[in-house]
């Protein structure tokens, strides 16, 4: 028989609650883990939709394709295809015309609004957008991504470099959401006048006020080809405003000797365009490619430049209006993606060295850098795309 033992009895009742505590937490914790979940699950399909949605006006409406171009001008090409767009919808939804996102800044003020001695004033809210994650893949993983397709970068031994193996939401906040010193947007055009001229207020003369049209020529012939300054109609040109030539033992981009001399730069800017959009490369060459598509792809890229410049540059409107894409959200996706790879490498390449990107805004990867929108902008693919 068993004897009574009041201690050891409320030893057990005072025992049995502490207990149970973990296991009243741990469901706590769960609960509040799978509405984390849900939400970001629910945050992810709006973004995917809104961007579905998005790119099927462009598919449908030329007017969409010119409104989405004037959008990436007035960032100068900072962001990809997925940052564009997200930034795009969040912007008009709220009802304001965007000029420059940075995120709020580290603790130590060297980043984001921060580091311009400007703070988001309370209550507003974030601009969901992807940022970059970098790190060294390992070797099983480069070259799973190298069988599905997908370049790697490698150093000169051969061992994989630290690049972009995913992206995460992170908040940003656009200049209206924020107080303190002035602030002016270091657009494309700021930063040639301080490389060229010094950082002095300069007057804009002449017909063409970018000052591009030098490099512009240099950057034809690194790839390879002559430039030639003909009358109309002579040559290679016809009745254009200017063509490049591909074809064996030549290499020639021409361009009228009669235009304006912002006509010029536009030319010259639009042949490079198609240089580095690939059009003239034996696969493209192959392929039945539409040539609205060509010319659509060209003539943005040379908007997109040229406004981020200062010039304002209004695009052919035939490249637009006869229904190359089609409808095809593939097509427009993939044009979109081009557009913005070689508007930003050329943007960078009239830009000084080092000031091509604001290195406190973490959503801005390099112009080789992936765009999210490869990585499909939801779910958890074989790429790695992770949301937090």
């Amino acid at each position: 028989m068993a004897k009574h033992n009041p201690r050891a009895t409320k030893a057990r009742a005072e025992h049995t609650p502490r207990a149970e505590k973990p296991r009243i937490q741990d469901t706590a914790r769960a609960e509040r883990s799978s509405r984390s979940d849900d939400d970001r699950d629910a945050l992810l399909a709006k973004i995917k939709a809104d961007f579905g949605a998005r790119l099927a006006r462009m598919a449908a409406d030329p007017a969409q394709w010119i409104e989405f171009i004037d959008h990436v001008a007035t960032f100068g090409a900072r962001y990809g295809l997925g940052n564009q767009i997200l930034l795009l919808v969040q912007a008009e939804q709220r009802g304001i015309e965007p000029r420059y996102f940075l995120p709020f800044g580290r603790k130590d003020g060297s980043t984001g609004w921060k580091a311009h001695q400007r703070y988001v004033r309370a209550g507003e809210t974030a601009f969901k957008i992807w940022a970059p994650i970098k790190r060294r893949p390992t070797e099983e993983q480069a070259a799973e991504w190298e069988a599905a397709g997908r370049k790697v970068q490698r150093e000169p031994s051969g061992r994989p470099a630290v690049q972009v193996v995913a992206f995460r939401l992170a908040n940003t906040f656009e200049l209206s959401q924020t107080d303190g010193e002035p602030f002016e947007p270091p657009t494309v055009l700021a930063r040639r006048r301080v490389q060229q001229r010094g950082n002095r207020p300069q007057l804009l003369v002449g017909d063409d006020p970018t000052g591009v049209f030098d490099d512009l020529v240099k950057l034809v012939k690194d790839e390879g080809y002559t430039y030639e300054l003909v009358a109309p109609r002579t040559g290679d040109l016809g009745g254009a405003n200017g063509v490049t030539v591909r074809r064996r033992g030549v290499r020639l981009v021409q361009v009228r000797d009669d235009v304006d001399p912002a006509q010029r730069t536009k030319s010259t800017l639009h042949e490079l365009a198609h240089i580095r959009c690939g059009h003239l490369d034996a696969g493209a060459a192959g392929e039945d490619v539409h040539r609205g598509r060509v010319e659509t792809e060209a003539e943005s890229v040379a908007h997109i430049v040229l406004r981020a410049l200062g010039m304002d540059s209004a695009a052919y409107s035939d490249a637009y209006v006869f229904g190359w894409a089609g409808g095809d959200l593939d097509l427009v996706k993939d044009c979109a993606e081009t557009v913005l790879r070689v508007a930003k490498q050329i943007l960078a390449d009239l830009t000084p060295a080092g000031d091509a990107t604001d290195d406190s805004d973490p959503a801005q990867a390099g112009p080789s850098d992936p765009d999210p929108v490869a990585f499909e902008l939801a779910g958890v693919p074989a790429v790695g795309l992770v949301a937090a």
